[in-house]
């Protein structure tokens, strides 16, 4: 077994630079992680089912702790229904059927966890490995940029009406409900005809939704997939999944904050996954270019790659970017810290490099650590403008290459009892390792 837990407390003491008087990454007075995070969920037992779901909920329906559940096949909350989950309630994703569970338009989800009792959908097989049921889909009315204003999601999920798998509409406001304290893993599982499913995906999702304090961990597609919409998150965790931690498109309008993504370069997928990939279409002639692109608020984040030897890793392809920016898409990123990447930053080489373009790519007050490369153009190894731009002391970049020893450590005060240190305490709890 490789552990790997001293060297991610190491990285996690960047939560407040000494480089810079404003904290840069995750931040707290108290540690948000506490108690209802899982860093080993290979290791918990949850029992067997003792209740089905299946096929639609069009009735108010509440799960109870009591009870463990397994969602058996697609099931669909349909008909304006409201599904309420008690604190602590097991969901489980059957294996064989792609258990998933679909908040269809119109309805809403109340999964209030607590911190010492959160909610949790997990896998029900008795060896857990990264992609063994479908995901959660939360589908809202609130506005995308695909032509219609409309789309749908499939992934093969049989919905009784087309209704059951479309979103998006005119309604920035509108309310798939609340999650809150919720842990959703071993999710994202392989379809032949339809690709990977994700660990959470919220397609045309409003503002008056409340997603808060989701930790994904071992999911094979993206951990949180952004699918249009007006949507807020804050306190995420993006824990060793396959693919992107963060992926938003379709017109998107995110705020994201004080959120983690930990990647793994011996679990990554093979195509180049990133902690945030930020996309306005996959396909041009799909949207409607008059229409918002997506637009991405990211400010206290913490992307960290954990290598076991980085420059070797790096040497035969396992490390890729952090961040991925496609054309007409913009990202304004602020107090973060990117380490272990190579580079940190690359942006779409169809993305001409100008002051038009540079006002809606803007990194400001950032902490890049050990990275093969800042900022570069996609297939462009000359990234000296990129470089200068950035690099400006107007914008309070810092780039460093030192040992985790001497960049990771405050120096004023390495032995102060603040949140980076209760961080340390919780992960090595955890026990966290490089294995399932």
């Amino acid at each position: 077994m490789k552990n790997f837990t001293q060297t991610l407390c190491l990285f996690l003491l960047l939560v407040s630079s000494s480089f810079a008087q404003q904290e840069k990454g995750i931040t707290g007075k108290n540690s948000w992680l506490n108690n209802w995070t899982e860093f080993r969920p290979n290791q918990s037992e949850y029992g067997e089912p003792t209740q089905i779901l299946s096929g639609n909920i069009n009735q108010d329906t509440k799960l109870n702790k009591k009870d463990t559940y397994l969602l058996l096949g697609s099931v669909f909350v349909t008909d304006s229904t409201t599904l309420t989950i008690e604190p602590g309630t097991v969901i489980i994703g059957d294996f064989k059927t792609n258990g998933a569970l679909i908040i269809s338009k119109g309805s809403k989800i109340m999964a209030e966890g607590l911190e010492t009792d959160p909610i949790i959908f997990t896998s029900n097989r008795s060896v857990k490995k990264e992609g063994d049921w479908g995901g959660i889909f939360l589908l809202g009315d609130a506005p995308i940029n695909k032509f219609g204003n409309a789309s749908s999601v499939n992934y093969g999920l049989r919905p009784t009406s087309f209704d059951n798998i479309s979103y998006g509409g005119l309604n920035a406001e509108s309310n798939s409900g609340v999650m809150r304290y919720v842990r959703i893993e071993f999710a994202g599982k392989r379809t032949q005809a339809f690709g990977y499913f994700n660990s959470l995906t919220l397609a045309g999702v409003g503002r008056k939704t409340v997603i808060e304090n989701i930790m994904v961990s071992y999911s094979d597609g993206n951990s949180f997939n952004i699918l249009g919409g007006v949507v807020n998150l804050e306190k995420m965790v993006s824990f060793r999944t396959k693919s992107n931690d963060y992926e938003f498109n379709f017109g998107t309008q995110c705020n994201i904050s004080n959120s983690l993504a930990v990647r793994s370069p011996y679990v990554s997928g093979s195509d180049g996954s990133r902690c945030l990939f930020v996309a306005s279409y996959d396909k041009k002639e799909e949207v409607d270019l008059s229409k918002k692109g997506t637009y991405v608020n990211a400010e206290n984040l913490t992307l960290i790659n954990l290598s076991d030897n980085l420059a070797s890793d790096i040497s035969v392809g396992l490390v890729k970017e952090a961040l991925y920016i496609s054309e007409n898409a913009s990202i304004d990123m602020r107090k973060s810290v990117i380490s272990g990447f190579n580079p940190a930053v690359i942006i779409d080489n169809k993305v001409q490099i100008n002051a038009e373009n540079l006002e809606r790519i803007k990194f400001t007050d950032m902490y890049f650590n050990n990275c093969k490369g800042n900022i570069f153009t996609e297939n462009d190894t000359n990234n000296a403008d990129l470089e200068n731009w950035y690099g400006n002391s107007v914008f309070f970049n810092v780039y460093s290459k030192g040992t985790d020893a001497e960049t990771f450590i405050d120096a004023k005060n390495p032995k102060r009892p603040d949140f980076r240190l209760r961080i340390n305490k919780i992960l090595a709890s955890n026990q966290v390792d490089t294995e399932n």
